[in-house]
Protein backbone atom coordinates (compact mmCIF):
# COMPACT_ATOMS: atom_id res chain seq x y z
CA UNK A 1 0.00 0.00 0.00
CA UNK A 2 1.14 3.19 -1.06
CA UNK A 3 1.37 6.20 1.71
CA UNK A 4 -0.36 9.00 0.17
CA UNK A 5 1.79 12.31 1.01
CA UNK A 6 0.17 15.76 2.29
CA UNK A 7 0.61 18.67 0.36
CA UNK A 8 2.49 22.11 2.13
CA UNK A 9 -0.97 24.04 1.65
CA UNK A 10 -3.04 20.60 3.66
CA UNK A 11 0.27 20.77 6.02
CA UNK A 12 -0.08 24.30 6.85
CA UNK A 13 -3.97 24.03 6.86
CA UNK A 14 -4.13 20.95 9.29
CA UNK A 15 -1.49 22.32 11.57
CA UNK A 16 -2.35 26.09 11.85
CA UNK A 17 1.26 26.97 10.65
CA UNK A 18 1.79 28.75 7.64
CA UNK A 19 4.08 27.35 4.78
CA UNK A 20 6.97 30.20 5.65
CA UNK A 21 6.92 28.36 8.93
CA UNK A 22 6.94 24.66 7.57
CA UNK A 23 10.00 25.17 5.14
CA UNK A 24 11.90 27.40 8.28
CA UNK A 25 11.28 24.13 10.28
CA UNK A 26 12.52 22.21 7.53
CA UNK A 27 15.89 24.06 7.04
CA UNK A 28 16.44 23.81 10.74
CA UNK A 29 16.20 20.12 10.34
CA UNK A 30 12.55 19.58 12.51
CA UNK A 31 10.83 18.34 10.06
CA UNK A 32 11.72 16.91 6.49
CA UNK A 33 9.65 16.36 3.19
CA UNK A 34 9.37 13.34 1.53
CA UNK A 35 9.49 14.90 -2.19
CA UNK A 36 7.53 17.23 -4.67
CA UNK A 37 4.18 17.33 -5.46
CA UNK A 38 5.01 19.49 -9.20
CA UNK A 39 6.50 22.79 -7.17
CA UNK A 40 5.12 22.33 -3.98
CA UNK A 41 6.64 20.54 -1.15
CA UNK A 42 5.02 16.72 -0.15
CA UNK A 43 5.09 15.49 3.21
CA UNK A 44 4.55 12.78 5.20
CA UNK A 45 1.30 12.42 6.88
CA UNK A 46 3.07 11.86 10.60
CA UNK A 47 5.06 15.14 9.82
CA UNK A 48 1.32 16.51 11.55
CA UNK A 49 2.81 14.65 14.70
CA UNK A 50 6.07 16.06 15.02
CA UNK A 51 4.66 19.59 14.25
CA UNK A 52 2.45 19.00 17.55
CA UNK A 53 5.10 18.05 19.34
CA UNK A 54 7.26 21.14 17.85
CA UNK A 55 4.27 23.64 18.87
CA UNK A 56 4.12 22.05 22.21
CA UNK A 57 7.61 22.57 23.04
CA UNK A 58 7.82 26.14 22.04
CA UNK A 59 4.69 26.21 23.74
CA UNK A 60 6.95 25.69 26.85
CA UNK A 61 9.26 27.98 26.07
CA UNK A 62 11.88 25.66 24.11
CA UNK A 63 13.95 27.30 21.11
CA UNK A 64 14.24 25.96 18.16
CA UNK A 65 17.80 24.82 18.64
CA UNK A 66 16.62 23.20 21.89
CA UNK A 67 14.00 21.38 19.97
CA UNK A 68 16.34 20.41 17.03
CA UNK A 69 18.67 18.42 20.11
CA UNK A 70 15.31 17.26 21.82
CA UNK A 71 14.46 15.41 18.34
CA UNK A 72 17.50 13.44 17.76
CA UNK A 73 18.13 13.03 21.52
CA UNK A 74 19.34 9.63 22.98
CA UNK A 75 19.14 8.22 26.47
CA UNK A 76 22.89 8.97 26.57
CA UNK A 77 22.36 12.94 26.24
CA UNK A 78 22.86 14.03 29.98
CA UNK A 79 22.73 17.74 29.31
CA UNK A 80 19.68 17.61 27.36
CA UNK A 81 18.20 15.33 29.95
CA UNK A 82 19.20 18.02 32.70
CA UNK A 83 17.88 20.73 30.18
CA UNK A 84 14.39 18.73 30.44
CA UNK A 85 14.20 18.46 34.00
CA UNK A 86 15.26 22.20 34.40
CA UNK A 87 12.23 22.93 31.76
CA UNK A 88 9.61 20.66 33.79
CA UNK A 89 10.44 22.63 36.92
CA UNK A 90 9.78 25.66 35.32
CA UNK A 91 6.38 24.13 33.87
CA UNK A 92 5.29 22.73 37.52
CA UNK A 93 5.40 26.46 38.84
CA UNK A 94 3.74 28.17 35.59
CA UNK A 95 1.04 25.19 36.36
CA UNK A 96 1.16 26.34 39.95
CA UNK A 97 0.92 29.91 39.03
CA UNK A 98 -1.94 29.41 36.75
CA UNK A 99 -4.06 27.43 38.48
CA UNK A 100 -3.75 30.06 41.60
CA UNK A 101 -4.82 32.63 38.70
CA UNK A 102 -7.48 30.70 37.62
CA UNK A 103 -9.27 29.61 41.49
CA UNK A 104 -8.77 33.58 41.69
CA UNK A 105 -11.11 33.74 38.28
CA UNK A 106 -13.52 31.38 39.24
CA UNK A 107 -13.88 33.34 42.41
CA UNK A 108 -14.09 36.57 41.44
CA UNK A 109 -16.57 35.65 38.65
CA UNK A 110 -19.42 35.24 41.31
CA UNK A 111 -18.24 37.53 44.57
CA UNK A 112 -20.23 40.61 45.03
CA UNK A 113 -16.91 42.30 47.01
CA UNK A 114 -16.50 45.67 45.73
CA UNK A 115 -13.95 46.18 44.07
CA UNK A 116 -13.69 42.59 42.99
CA UNK A 117 -9.42 42.90 43.86
CA UNK A 118 -9.38 43.54 47.69
CA UNK A 119 -12.24 40.90 48.59
CA UNK A 120 -9.98 38.63 51.20
CA UNK A 121 -10.81 35.53 49.48
CA UNK A 122 -9.72 36.60 46.36
CA UNK A 123 -6.61 37.86 47.62
CA UNK A 124 -5.97 34.69 49.54
CA UNK A 125 -5.67 32.52 46.38
CA UNK A 126 -2.44 34.66 45.89
CA UNK A 127 -0.78 34.51 49.25
CA UNK A 128 1.33 31.97 48.52
CA UNK A 129 2.88 33.48 45.77
CA UNK A 130 3.60 36.88 46.90
CA UNK A 131 7.55 36.01 47.20
CA UNK A 132 7.37 33.65 44.03
CA UNK A 133 8.52 35.48 40.55
CA UNK A 134 7.38 34.49 37.26
CA UNK A 135 9.53 31.88 35.37
CA UNK A 136 12.63 33.44 33.23
CA UNK A 137 10.28 32.82 29.84
CA UNK A 138 7.69 35.12 31.55
CA UNK A 139 7.65 38.53 31.41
Amino acid sequence: MVESLLDIAEVAERSGLAPSALRFYEKRGLIASAGRNGLRRAFRPDVLERLALIACARGAGFTIAEIAGFLVATPDDTKLRARMAEKARELEEDIARLTRMRDGLHHASTCMHEPLVECPDFKRTFESSATLTPSPGHR
